[in-house]
């Protein structure tokens, strides 16, 4: 059992906002998809020293939403680590149509680095994250990021001498929070071991080799995941119908789910689809920890650690889960622990923590269905490029050849090349597209390029979001958003269960939480945006805001005191 020592942050003798002494460490914790509700709807199997010690003893903000539209994980990250929208740091999208390269881009790969010697040459066959099989190379670096990080300010303040680290399961996770001058560690599936790029490292440190020769993973070889608490705990009922949840290598739509021999093709992936992933990310942030001595430098001192299971626990089994529920049982005890680790190396008292998340989830429309609920279901992909849509658009612009290049979510790109023999007006082209495309059940807007922009949408919070969610050069011709519950679930090929990356509350909607010496605990219900927190960063430490910020610091946080 984890046992906090005996500290209220609230205790703490208030400091004079012009003389506050800067924390020794910053640590940002990122759930992967933890909706703003979900925290309170699981609470009562919560511990106390988890997400209810951030409810008791620190500040927490229940109305924050995203302002952009697509809702994905490195949208999120970025827009954390920035305080900017994806209009501005440039994530648009997980992946992305490059026009000067002719090909999809996955967010952070750089093909003038590689990953690291004993991690590199990633096999993709073994990812259930089919975003990455865009990579045209398996280097990642921060330097697609369009502006800087907290993190990039941070080490610019201090001359470098902040100590700046970044670790998750998912690479980009890793790799926004770190930022430029920071380090990044992920979790490499192929070969069971946390692996880094050599923008960051020309060697491994020795700690890091250390940490993985001691086969962190192979303790739950032919073991399965199995319920943590007795049955009858749980909120969602042991009958839940399992008709919607996906069986993915075998994982099982029941519990327990196993994990297989260490030598299956799938076991470290199936390690990530549980609360396995959670607790091998804090085995190595604590090593973390230890061997870098956060926290006991002369300048403050950043740790981003991002947990990543939830993310992947809901695509395929869904929110309204037990296997969702148990995951945020597991993942409470895992926080717990990490505030545990710190507070015994570093001190509660000398670090400044936020929790927050990079988007929210939908809810599974098998789930809403059980409910009663009749217009929850999945989108047809394939009927975006269908003959009769492009028929229709063939015979508008009198060509024979096909003028859709490809959909990758959020956007529909247009075959440039094509456009350009035939002497056909882009523009018009998606115009005309759009007023096909919306005709088809299931699609809320579709927005064409030229519309974002005119800044010409009709003035409403979702077009805001989309046009927040615009760059030129990186953004496809047309913006496609569903109606509310109704969503695509297949990525190149893998079938999921739920799926984010909508401009709907459900998928914007996340908690910020802050820890903090002398601060008064408090529940914050006006509306704020994540965006709020990398400046609110800089302010508590008198830096600078990340280059292209548009939140703002919140000031409850210095009230408080």
């Amino acid at each position: 059992m984890i046992v906090l020592s005996s500290i209220s942050l609230s205790n703490f003798a208030a400091a004079d906002s012009d003389t506050q002494i800067a924390p020794k460490l910053v640590l940002q914790i990122t759930v992967d998809a933890l909706r703003g509700d979900l925290p309170y709807r699981y609470q009562e199997q919560f511990g106390d020293k988890g997400f209810k010690y951030f409810m008791r003893e620190g500040l927490v903000f229940k109305n924050a939403h995203y302002q952009h539209a697509n809702t994905e994980t490195i949208v999120g990250h970025a827009s954390l680590a920035t305080g900017a929208t994806p209009s501005i740091h440039g994530m648009v999208g997980n992946i992305w149509f490059d026009r000067t390269q002719d090909r999809v881009v996955y967010n952070i790969e750089d093909e003038n680095y590689s990953l690291l010697g004993e991690g590199g040459d990633v096999d993709k066959s073994t990812e259930i994250d089919a975003t990455q099989k865009a990579a045209n190379s398996d280097g990642r670096s921060p330097l697609p990021f369009l502006v800087s990080t907290f993190s990039d300010e941070l080490a610019i303040s201090s001359f470098g001498q902040s100590k700046i680290f970044g670790v998750s399961v998912k690479d980009r996770g890793a790799v926004s929070l770190a930022g430029q001058y920071g380090k990044a560690f992920w979790f490499s599936k192929s070969k069971s071991q946390f692996v880094t790029s050599d923008y960051y490292y020309d060697t491994y440190p020795q700690w890091v080799s250390e940490f993985n020769a001691q086969g962190h993973p192979n303790r739950y070889s032919d073991t399965s995941w199995e319920l943590s608490v007795d049955s009858n705990d749980y909120r969602v009922p042991a009958d839940q119908d399992v008709s919607y949840k996906t069986d993915l290598a075998g994982f099982g739509q029941q519990f327990p789910h196993p994990y297989g021999p260490a030598s299956d093709k799938y076991f470290t992936t199936k390690l990530t689809l549980s609360p396995a992933g959670d607790a091998l990310t804090l085995d190595f942030a604590k090593a973390l920890l230890d061997a870098e001595n956060l926290g006991n430098n002369q300048q403050t001192d950043y740790l981003s650690v991002s947990f990543s299971s939830n993310d992947y626990v809901i695509h395929i089994f869904g929110p309204s889960s037990r296997e969702a529920e148990d995951n945020l049982i597991q993942l409470d005890q895992r926080i717990a622990e990490l505030l545990q680790y710190v507070d015994d190396k570093v001190g509660l008292q000398n670090t400044l923590v936020v929790l927050s998340a990079d988007h929210g989830a939908p809810e599974v429309p098998g789930y809403l269905s059980s409910l009663g609920g009749k217009k929850s279901r999945y989108f047809d992909i394939n009927s975006l490029t269908s003959e009769s849509v492009d028929a229709r658009l063939k015979s508008s612009f009198g060509v024979g050849v096909e003028l859709i290049d490809l959909y990758t979510h959020p956007y529909i790109y247009l075959n440039q090349e094509v456009l350009a023999t035939n002497k056909l007006d882009s523009n018009q082209v998606a115009q005309t597209l759009t007023q096909i495309l919306q005709q088809l059940d299931g699609i809320q807007y579709a927005v064409s390029k030229s519309d974002l922009q005119r800044t010409s949408l009709a003035s409403s919070p979702i077009m805001e979001r989309i046009s927040n969610n615009f760059h030129p050069d990186r953004s496809g011709e047309i913006y496609l958003v569903f109606e509310p519950n109704v969503y695509i679930n297949d990525f190149d090929g893998l079938e999921v269960a739920s799926v984010h990356g909508s401009p709907w509350n459900y998928d914007t909607h996340v908690p910020i939480m802050f820890l903090a010496p002398g601060l008064d605990s408090s529940v914050i219900q006006r509306p704020v945006t994540p965006y709020d927190i990398a400046p609110t960063l800089s302010h508590y430490l008198n830096i600078n805001s990340p280059s292209g910020s548009t939140g703002q610091p919140l000031l409850e946080l210095f009230d408080s005191h």
